[in-house]
């Protein structure tokens, strides 16, 4: 059974976090040479009777879709992590159970990130959209653009929300669910719900009794039942630093903590890089924007963290979208994935010439990553701005803000 991508996800509430704001953040570990792109859907009405294509299936659309912005491996439909108008953000982490995943298409986790996002306007509203499409259509199929080998897993969800956050884990149709209101969150590729379950499959107790991995007398562990022996310690080790930031816990604590590659965060190995990252910033107040910070580059602690805010006509970045191969893409074409195109973005190019600067010139990079920072820094410091003002926010102020920031970074590479 293939090891599970070991992504991290986070979540910082009050009192832990700074200034009454939540703050999410996710590395996506994914195969090295895998490309993420950032994508922006406006919302959208849908005839009725419309379908969805997903990465394998089709299903049933809804009537209005909301606008959403996606970090996504740019082979798939769905979506490593990404953020709606609404303020709800979601991370997916692929997760091996006792179970094994299935092989035959249907959604991927991925997929129902990107459908919680569309179709919830809460975090609690996404949740039950992810489990009732999972009840329907169960989970399958490749998890990776690769035509010699099928890699399947379950699911874990950090769904979030300016007012609460609930862990989702599943395995096939079932699944357990713990809702969080204070303190720090951390889940990754193991299974971390035991005991204290708030929102569960209303046959999930009888099933595995029926398997013979509960026997009904003691307290019922999520994970103890459903995890391979030994497989669910606790795994997170990037809690402890948020933990140790005391009440401030901001976007660049958060940014730091995706960063670091000491403490495994940061993923650089042989099979697995940190492709992507997202930080979001959600104020309790709802009178503040949400602000999302992609990469849209791998490893975060080689790539600039820039910001989106969700505004009406807001405008689309093509530097950061891979190229389109629309029906002759071989992740479309049956038998899947027998060649892989180029999937490279201007932005991916640009970053990838960076990288060999750093590696074969350190003068000249260390001086390009310390301007990088500084232009980080810049955003940084301008959204804080925006997050503690007392007049509301004018649109056109934002409209452009995520192209420009991709717009000068490139300038700088160049």
């Amino acid at each position: 059974m293939a090891a599970a991508p070991p992504s991290y996800s986070f979540v910082a509430f009050p009192p832990c976090s700074k200034d009454g704001l939540v703050v999410f953040g996710k590395n996506s570990a994914r195969p090295r040479d895998e490309v993420q792109e950032v994508v922006y859907f406006a919302a959208t009405a849908h005839d009725p009777g419309s379908k969805v294509e997903c990465t394998y299936i089709e299903i049933e659309q809804v009537p209005k879709t909301h606008a959403i912005v996606l970090s996504r491996p740019s082979w798939l439909w769905g979506a490593e992590m990404g953020a709606n108008e609404h303020g709800v953000c979601i991370a997916n982490e692929a997760v091996v159970t006792r179970e094994p995943a299935s092989e035959s298409e249907a959604l991927l986790g991925m997929d129902l990130v990107r459908l919680g996002l569309e179709r919830g306007a809460t975090a609690k509203e996404a949740l039950d959209v992810i489990v009732a499409l999972l009840e329907e259509h169960g989970q399958g199929g490749n998890y990776y653009e690769d035509g010699s080998s099928c890699h399947t897993f379950q699911s874990a969800f950090l769904i979030v929300d300016r007012n609460e956050a609930w862990i989702l884990e599943t395995s096939g149709k079932y699944w357990a669910a713990e809702k969080i209101t204070e303190g720090v969150k951390c889940i990754c590729n193991q299974l971390s719900l035991t005991t204290k379950i708030d929102a569960e499959h209303p046959e999930l107790r009888d099933y595995v009794r029926s398997q013979g991995w509960w026997n009904g007398d003691s307290d019922f562990n999520f994970s103890e039942a459903f995890s391979l022996a030994d497989d669910h310690l606790a795994c997170c080790s990037g809690r402890e630093s948020l933990e140790k930031q005391g009440g401030d816990v901001s976007a660049q604590a958060m940014i730091d903590v995706l960063r670091d590659k000491d403490s495994g965060v940061c993923v650089d190995s042989e099979s697995f890089l940190t492709t992507a990252s997202i930080v979001s910033v959600l104020p309790q107040d709802p009178s503040f924007p949400c602000v999302h910070y992609f990469t849209g580059t791998p490893d975060p602690s080689r790539s600039v963290f820039k910001p989106f805010i969700f505004v009406d006509d807001v405008k689309l970045v093509p530097k950061v979208q891979s190229p389109s191969f629309g029906n002759d893409d071989p992740a479309k074409k049956i038998p899947r994935f027998q060649e892989k195109p180029d999937r490279r973005h201007e932005l991916y190019k640009a970053h990838e010439w960076a990288r060999s600067l750093l590696e074969n010139d350190q003068d000249k990079g260390q001086k390009l990553m310390r301007i990088m920072l500084d232009l980080e820094k810049q955003g940084l410091e301008a959204m804080e701005d925006i997050l503690t003002r007392t007049e509301v926010l004018d649109p056109a102020e934002v409209v452009d803000l995520f192209y420009d920031c991709v717009d000068t970074e490139l300038k700088f590479f160049k």
